[in-house]
């Protein structure tokens, strides 16, 4: 059989921000859920200083995919090596590197080469191939480099704790199964979940009430707002990013975790938010700062972290309360 030919693509840009401030963002892959639209989770499993390997999930055209990254890390030259294996194709892995070159002062080049191995002859050219590809990966990258200089004010990352007394299984089985809240939750009237694996969701909610969506859904209470959640029941973990948060989010993801001690646990719901730049008028009213985007945002997610934790802990005590009253009932 003759062997398929290799494909191979190299495309640069011109994007307006430091060198290094571009190979930073290259570097840092665990905050990419909040800076790249197509990333909804990437977890680094080991690190040496310079080559470590990831696992990241994307999701695109409705699907999440998740892959393996193996990256050496070369910040003097400001390049970044890797080679990408998607588990669902054995053996059809990416191999490829970013690179970053200073042009001027406050500008840089940024080129992305690819290449597959495995690519059949007739392979597209077009939105499903290589280049195109490529092409997105760059002008992602370009448009969330370019606003290095507003980062501090744009960027907002922030978490919600509360003690419960009661068994881990009980609040994490309350959030995994969120196509049940319609009928636990009143402000809940309908849901949508697509498990296409297990533990990956792509999830709908219909609210009915302002501020009920609880960070895995509509958060301003309008309906049908997307949300992927990867859920990790071993760890205790339920990772969620919402596909077009409403404004003046740009990017909203974060994390249910759970960490349990001797007597209970605690639930942690953590949130990473991206505001955008479009004017602050239409989302928040005339006048509007980005202060005023950043108090109104952290008041209504944490408003909304602290509804479904309250909602958790009574799903977990509520049974453990029953028992010890039905222990001291039969005392009697």
């Amino acid at each position: 059989m003759p062997s398929q030919p290799v494909r191979s693509v190299r495309r640069t840009v011109r994007v307006a921000a430091p060198a290094h401030v571009v190979y930073g963002m290259l570097a840092d892959a665990p905050r990419w859920p909040v800076l790249l639209p197509s990333y909804v989770h990437v977890e680094r499993m080991d690190f040496d200083g310079a080559g470590e390997t990831l696992l990241a999930w994307e999701f695109q055209d409705g699907r999440v995919r998740s892959s393996r990254l193996r990256r050496t890390l070369r910040p003097q030259a400001h390049r970044v090596d890797f080679e990408q294996d998607d588990p669902a194709w054995p053996g059809d892995t990416v191999a490829g590197s970013w690179s970053v070159e200073p042009d001027g002062a406050e500008r840089s080049l940024v080129t992305l080469w690819q290449q597959t191995p495995n690519a059949p002859a007739n392979a597209p050219a077009g939105p499903d191939g290589l280049d195109a590809d490529t092409a997105g990966r760059l002008a992602r990258l370009r448009e969330a480099a370019e606003r290095w200089d507003r980062l501090d004010e744009l960027l907002l990352a922030f978490e919600e704790r509360m003690r419960v007394e009661g068994p881990a299984e009980l609040v994490y089985d309350f959030l995994y199964r969120v196509e049940d809240w319609p009928e636990l939750l009143p402000h809940v009237d309908g849901s949508s979940v697509r498990e296409d694996r297990p533990g990956t969701q792509v999830v709908v909610l219909d609210t009915a009430a302002a501020g009920a969506g609880p960070a895995a859904g509509p958060d301003d209470g309008a309906a049908g707002f997307e949300t992927v959640r990867l859920c990790f029941p071993h760890a205790g973990r339920i990772v969620f990013k919402e596909t077009a948060p409403p404004a003046p989010l740009t990017a909203h993801s974060g994390e249910w975790s759970l960490v349990p001690d001797e007597s209970g646990l605690t639930v942690v719901c953590a949130h990473r938010v991206l505001l955008g730049e479009e004017p602050l008028e239409a989302a928040l009213g005339a006048g509007a700062l980005p202060v005023d985007a950043r108090r109104q945002v952290r008041e209504r997610l944490g408003r909304e972290s602290r509804q479904t934790l309250r909602l958790a802990k009574w799903h977990a005590e509520s049974p453990v309360r029953r028992l010890r009253q039905g222990r001291g009932g039969s005392r009697r």
